[in-house]
């Protein structure tokens, strides 16, 4: 490792929004003839076997995992004075999360979601994003980015904050991972631009498939690494991941074949156990391994934070092929 593990900071960057989960077999409804069908008639009203509170956003899901890591981990973003808001600083607050750099809205209140979630893990999600889709330059003291590293979540498409937060770090001499959302892959021109020089760039199949040209998950990650110059990170779900430095690519499966009770945080807890094994000194090979081994955990679980792994967690090595480029 390159550096101790307490000595490195990582700030987090993005959304905060508090998840009521809703579980049962009622969110697999079938119709007379048992088929299974995607719908609930207007007016009905349906009972749920389950209810859990929890918080998610990737930034804050990114930030519990730093914290968990041994790494000093800080949060910055936007909530509102309600008790969704409290019950995210409340969560961070107990993971020695630092929520000094949090601002709170004076207009929206904090995003919420209400998480419809099948007996198969899939999901159907109801979303408030509030307070999280109303960033400005002026929210982000960006003198006071001391970190590290700058973990860059989905930030709604505000293009020009993330330009803004990314270029302030770079200035720093920090490292910064970049892992979009929609809003930002809508806005393509402006993301390769954002991209070109990240040291950790994450996203899935579909939304590489976007940014650069490639069918296979290798070919992915050995192009979106040339336009950023760092690592590329390209996940497919169940069929795996490859990764790309330029110099070489990584190829790996699954790290575990487990049931699965709730995909919700699975893509936030591989980017940041991809990027804490990173900062930690390790290799792509021990990166994949922690974002794999953080991913396959968190699905186990209702909620995207119940399980993150900590550092003192055992892990097993994958079948990972690596080959020069």
């Amino acid at each position: 490792m390159s550096q101790q593990s307490d000595t490195i900071s990582m700030t987090s960057v993005g959304g905060a929004v508090q998840d009521v989960l809703l579980g049962g077999k009622v969110f697999t409804p079938q119709n007379e003839n048992g088929e299974l069908v995607e719908e609930f008639k207007l007016g009905g009203k349906y009972e749920v076997d389950e209810v859990t509170f929890s918080t998610g956003g990737g930034a804050t899901n990114g930030a519990v995992t730093f914290a968990r890591q041994g790494l000093r981990s800080v949060f910055m973003g936007k909530i509102g004075h309600d008790p969704a808001g409290q019950a995210v600083v409340t969560d961070l607050k107990q993971e020695k999360v630092d929520v000094s750099g949090l601002v709170y809205s004076k207009k929206f209140q904090t995003g919420y979601s209400s998480i419809l979630i099948s007996p198969t893990g899939e999901r159907v999600v109801l979303v408030y994003r509030g307070a999280s889709t109303h960033y400005r330059k002026e929210n982000f003291d960006v003198s006071k980015l001391n970190s590290d590293w700058l973990f860059v979540t989905s930030m709604a498409g505000s293009m020009d904050v993330i330009e803004h937060l990314v270029s302030a770090a770079k200035s720093k001499h920090m490292k910064v991972a970049l892992i979009p959302g929609s809003g930002e892959l809508k806005q393509t021109d402006w993301l390769k631009k954002i991209a070109a020089g990240v040291d950790v760039f994450s996203a899935n199949k579909e939304e590489t498939q976007t940014l650069v040209g490639g069918d296979s998950l290798e070919e992915l990650a050995i192009n979106m690494s040339r336009l950023s110059g760092g690592v590329a990170v390209v996940t497919d779900g169940p069929n795996g991941v490859a990764t790309s430095d330029g110099q070489r690519v990584c190829r790996a499966g699954m790290y575990e074949d487990v049931p699965v009770i709730d995909r919700l945080g699975a893509g936030d807890a591989f980017a940041s156990g991809f990027v804490a094994a990173i900062a930690k000194g390790g290799s792509m090979e021990d990166a994949i391994i922690l974002g794999s081994a953080n991913s396959t955990s968190v699905v186990q679980f209702v909620g995207a934070k119940k399980g993150i792994l900590h550092a003192s967690t055992e892990l097993h090595g994958m079948d990972i092929s690596t080959r020069d480029v």
